[in-house]
């Protein structure tokens, strides 16, 4: 009996079919999370992003010249110059991946190592070519909120 005969038959599958419908299946997630263009819209799993007039951080906690992620927020907070804070979406511009570092005046992402400006988001190294979205904050006292 050949292989095609026996899928023919109703509740029979070779050890064939069904390896080449897991292949197909590993296939589709791998591509599922490796999309091609610099939308921000691949799927980065279910966040709690920070809102309106939330407190983020304490002055304190932000370095000069460096930053914080507040992945759990979907938020980085930078301080690029003494007493200056400027807040920026934590999704990289290139294909949704989280930032996970903040060194060198940079923000940097690990899947495909883009790299952004501390001070306004810009891109400083790519595959990404857009910059983080900024986000409003507002610092009262030692706390800084989302506007």
């Amino acid at each position: 009996m050949s292989d095609d005969q026996v899928l023919a038959e109703p509740g029979n599958q070779t050890r064939r079919a069904l390896l080449a419908g897991a292949g197909a299946v590993g296939a589709a997630a791998v591509l599922a999370g490796c999309g091609s263009d610099d939308s921000g819209h691949a799927a980065a799993g279910p966040t709690s992003p920070a809102q309106s007039g939330q407190p983020v951080a304490k002055t304190g906690e932000i370095p000069v010249g460096g930053g914080k992620i507040f992945a759990d927020r979907d938020v980085v907070v930078t301080q690029p110059k003494p007493g200056e804070f400027k807040a920026f979406s934590a999704i990289c511009t290139h294909q949704g991946c989280k930032v996970t570092s903040i060194e060198g005046g940079t923000i940097n992402c690990p899947c495909h190592a883009s790299k952004f400006s501390i001070a306004d988001g810009s891109v400083k190294a790519p595959p990404a070519t857009k910059p983080l979205p900024a986000k409003e904050i507002k610092v009262t006292g030692d706390q800084i909120s989302l506007a």
